[in-house]
């Protein structure tokens, strides 16, 4: 993907230091269910569909580009397989640590620590110019998977995308392109075969299922509908209401 859009030749990438990037990112997902490198390859992969078969590397700058594909491969680093709300009610270093988005913060800092590993540093041949402009957009990028988000803003993008005389080249809305880009990157799952899908949908419920476990066993809590083990013969009904009430609207927007 690097190679295809041209990104080692644009930004002097050294190849060595590229690979030992790669695995490096690979070995820090953790073996959770969903939330591990395979999840954050396929979202890479299908941010690599879009800018290529969905021609928006025609809309993006080279930098931003470039961050997409970083962001969208680093986006769960080091997943608990456990969500924000839960680091919050476990009361977790992480939720001491940041204000909000605790999981994603955690993400772009530990993509940002790794990176900087003596032989991992695929950014050093980058101007003080590129380099700050690139690490803004990787952030950007990881920060704007965290659903919540999507949810504040996804009226605005849906009223942009519905005006044609939105100017794509207006920061704030290259910012929101970019967000719902990654969101349904994200969300792709859906997207794929039915054997595919139906085996991805089992994985998330199964993460879900074990969080549903601790909160219930460990701190008393009764937990939300899609974490709740009980549940689990509705998950068909469960998956076509997140289609038809979260993924449904998204792709059509992005379409």
């Amino acid at each position: 993907m690097f190679m295809d859009l041209d990104l080692i030749n644009k930004f002097r990438i050294d190849f060595q230091s590229l690979i030992r990037w790669s695995i490096t990112v690979r070995k820090n997902y953790r073996d959770v269910m969903y939330h591990n490198w395979r999840h954050g390859f396929n979202v890479a992969q299908m941010m690599f569909a879009m800018l290529t078969s969905g021609q928006m590397t025609q809309q993006f700058t080279d930098v931003e580009v470039f961050a997409l594909l970083v962001g969208s491969l680093c986006h769960d680093i080091d997943h608990r397989g456990t969500t924000n709300q839960f680091q919050k009610l476990s009361d977790s270093p992480l939720a001491n640590l940041y204000s909000t988005s605790f999981m994603e913060y955690h993400h772009f800092n530990h993509f940002m620590t790794i990176s900087q590993v003596e032989g991992n540093n695929i950014f050093k041949s980058l101007n003080e110019q590129e380099y700050t402009e690139f690490i803004e957009l990787t952030k950007t990028t990881i920060l704007a998977t965290d659903l919540a988000l999507y949810f504040k803003h996804k009226s605005t993008f849906k009223q942009l995308v519905e005006n044609p005389d939105t100017n794509w080249e207006d920061g704030e809305n290259r910012v929101l392109l970019r967000s719902m880009m990654i969101t349904g990157c994200d969300l792709s799952a859906i997207t794929k075969p039915w054997e595919v899908q139906r085996m991805v949908a089992e994985k998330i419920a199964s993460e879900f299922f074990n969080q549903g476990d601790i909160e219930r066993d460990k701190f008393g809590h009764t937990p939300a509908y899609m974490m709740d083990r009980s549940k689990r013969d509705e998950l068909p009904k469960m998956q076509v209401g997140f289609i038809d009430n979260i993924c449904l609207e998204l792709y059509e927007s992005l379409e």
